[in-house]
């Protein structure tokens, strides 16, 4: 029997080489529309559908493809003697071919369009036609994804026909596509006509993992599209598989890593929280600094960088333990440093760092939270006190903020410039239950052990306690939210800590701004809260 291939589609992207090749190959291409008049502009043979089911184009377009000279060919049965004699004393002819892709409703309603405006984008051929053909994929090939010509052209070429197991995955790809058209057509209607707002996420590629949180629970990832670096499509090009901390821990330094992409640099994560930041002249810099902010977590760490990876830099970890070390790309010898270094060790590439994705969700037992992802440092840059803050210290404090931003509430951050224009985490105090342990009990012990490691390293020649002095008081602490009482300004004070950032809006603000003005210290409110639970 003559072969026919029948293509209706919006995106006609790669369309015209296809349908040249299948032409040549012997297909009668049957089309409606734009398509047959995108066919023809380019010369190609074509049958417009109107021949093909003997009635013109009805109401609009909205009737066009349903009829049973289509849908017979598409959908019957080839090994059933029955349906070959229908078809044949009907004058149909079979359909092998189905090309289509829909109506761009998600882009239309993306718009804000009227309501007559979005029915109009609802699809009705279309989707028919992909049902039709992918519930028939025994025999026949659905394509609605223009990535997917070269492999059918090819196997049409090599074979003179499509395999099976290319057809399984086309009528898969043909159901996810109409389910997620219907998906977005039901959420439209039910916010519009019923003000029933609904949420209907779809994620893929189900892959177990090591384990789960942990070694007795068990665990898979499924991927969404997007076009962001993230665990969704990062290329693992070494060392063991993930598991459940480890794709929380990566999603936790690639998030620092793309707030910082503007700099050399590197991000230390440990539990989902950084213990070490830092930028640097160079990545080196960068990486050395930030393993300086706590030397005992950076062990079993999770590393992200925001550069190309040297060998200098990787050089550095050498002797160190790492699970997971995270970057742009890989220079080769840089690569086979790390892979001789260990064999477990994970070696995520994930290209250039950027952010695109909008929301952000949080799954509970029995529902799940959507909200703005979080973006923006500061709503405004008020300096309260009497003390002036410096134009010299804010892009210090900027950073600083960055730092805080991922850490676990509650926390306070400390941030250093350790040389002019390079900036580190010196200590921070995170996960706490109130603020002042934060400092007082988590951030202070690790300023001061990160700065005797600082003091005998670097033989400043001059007294501990002076060179202490001297540095914190060049720092810059970031709080992620309000200060309830001022006693967390007066810890801040005995420590000669000068310059403080917070969001302000405490109904206590007077008293710490008073108590702020006595101690000598200067602060800005952000107007801007930075909780992370």
């Amino acid at each position: 029997m003559e072969r026919r291939a029948l293509i209706s589609v919006t995106d006609k992207n790669g369309l015209e080489d296809f349908a040249k090749t299948i032409s040549e190959l012997g297909f009668e291409l049957v089309s409606t529309g734009g398509t047959l008049k995108f066919l023809l502009e380019k010369g190609i043979k074509v049958t417009p559908i109107e021949k093909v089911t003997g009635f013109n184009e009805m109401i609009g377009g909205r009737v066009k493809t349903l009829h049973p000279s289509i849908h017979g060919g598409i959908l019957y049965i080839r090994d059933d003697k029955s349906h070959e004699n229908e078809i044949i004393s009907e004058g149909i002819k079979p359909i092998d071919i189905v090309v289509c892709n829909l109506y761009p409703f998600k882009e239309t309603v993306a718009k804000n369009p009227t309501l007559e405006d979005a029915i109009e984008n609802i699809d009705i051929g279309g989707v028919t036609l992909l049902r039709a053909a992918a519930k028939n994929f025994k025999y026949v090939t659905v394509i609605v994804d223009s990535s997917d010509y070269d492999l059918v052209k090819k196997e049409l070429i090599e074979k003179g026909n499509t395999s099976y197991e290319t057809r399984k995955k086309l009528c898969v790809k043909a159901f996810t596509h109409t389910a997620d058209y219907d998906s977005a057509i039901e959420s439209y209607l039910s916010d519009v006509l019923t003000d029933n707002k609904k949420l209907k996420l779809s994620f893929e590629s189900g892959t177990p993992l090591r384990y789960g949180e942990n070694w007795h629970q068990k665990a898979s990832f499924f991927k969404k599209d997007t076009a962001e670096p993230s665990a969704s499509n990062m290329k693992q090009l070494h060392g063991k598989a993930l598991s459940y901390n480890n794709y929380l821990d990566i999603e936790a330094a690639l998030n620092v890593a793309k707030e910082l992409s503007e700099y050399n640099a590197a991000v230390i994560v440990k539990h989902l929280n950084p213990c070490g930041i830092a930028t640097g002249k160079t990545l080196f810099d960068a990486l050395k600094n930030a393993w300086d902010g706590d030397r005992v977590s950076a062990y079993g760490s999770i590393i992200a960088l925001t550069r190309r990876l040297d060998l200098k830099t990787a050089s550095f970890l050498k002797g160190k333990f790492v699970e997971v070390i995270i970057a742009p790309s890989f220079e080769e010898d840089a690569l086979e440093f790390l892979k001789n270094k260990s064999k477990d060790i994970r070696i995520i590439e994930v290209g250039k760092l950027f952010t695109s994705e909008e929301k952000v969700y949080k799954f509970l037992i029995g529902g799940v939270i959507e909200q703005d992802r979080p973006k923006g440092l500061y709503e405004k840059w008020e300096c309260v006190t009497k003390e002036k803050f410096p134009d010299s210290k804010k892009d210090l404090g900027l950073f600083t903020i960055i730092a805080t931003k991922y850490t676990k509430s509650n926390s306070i951050v400390l941030g250093m410039e350790y040389e002019k224009g390079q900036y580190k985490v010196l200590g921070s105090g995170v996960g706490q239950p109130n603020r002042v342990d934060s400092l007082k009990k988590l951030a202070i012990p690790k300023i001061y052990e990160n700065l005797e490691n600082m003091w005998n390293e670097e033989n400043p020649g001059i007294s501990k306690d002076a060179f202490f002095k001297e540095k914190i008081s060049e720092c810059v602490l970031v709080s992620d939210a309000f200060f309830p009482f001022d006693d967390t300004v007066k810890v801040a004070a005995e420590h000669n800590i000068k310059y403080i950032i917070q969001s302000g809006g405490s109904i206590r603000d007077k008293e710490v701004i008073e108590t702020s003005d006595k101690l000598g210290i200067s602060m800005v409110f952000t107007g801007m809260r930075y909780f992370n639970h």
